[in-house]
């Protein structure tokens, strides 16, 4: 029996244009691991990640998508954007970063033409991360919309070929 939702996070596992944009998210905002995460309502799936920061994920990995913020961004469809969890009042007292040990984070929704919620673009940090300014919110806004398309362009060749 195969697994839909695990099989729709592997499509982008050797994606090239995924793992530049990838590249493109840590240089922008100085952090150290960035991923695309297909979530779903139990389920948070690394499709792709580049860990510099010894992180401890790869492509295929899961985790419950209870403990991440992945999921608040799942049920509202937009981003989040955190530079100090220790500092800000809304994410001190959060489970999510202590759990995960990061101190910065942003993530936008990844959402697909037909308005479903694929998953998330995310990026995150143990350091403070100055996120807000320099074009990075809308840089993150436009990999998610290019990201969106591969998805649906994969969709469809796996498609054809099944």
């Amino acid at each position: 029996m195969t697994d839909r939702v695990h099989d729709e996070a592997m499509l982008l596992a050797d994606d090239e244009t995924v793992k530049r944009i990838l590249d493109e998210v840590c240089l922008l905002t100085g952090m150290g691991f960035a991923a695309v995460a297909r979530v779903t309502e139990d389920r948070w799936i690394a499709c792709q990640v580049l860990d510099q920061i010894e992180f401890g994920m790869s492509a295929g990995d899961e985790l419950d998508v209870a403990t991440t913020i992945c999921d608040d961004i799942r049920k509202s469809s937009t981003l989040v954007v955190i530079n100090d969890a220790d500092e800000e009042t809304e994410w001190r007292t959060h489970p999510t970063p202590a759990l995960y040990g990061f101190k910065s984070y942003i993530s936008v929704p990844i959402i697909l033409s037909d308005r479903s919620f694929f998953g998330t673009l995310c990026a995150l940090d143990p350091k403070r991360r100055d996120l807000r300014g320099n074009g990075i919110v809308p840089a993150m806004e436009g990999f998610s919309t290019r990201i969106a398309g591969i998805v649906e362009q994969w969709t469809r060749v796996s498609a054809q070929t099944d």
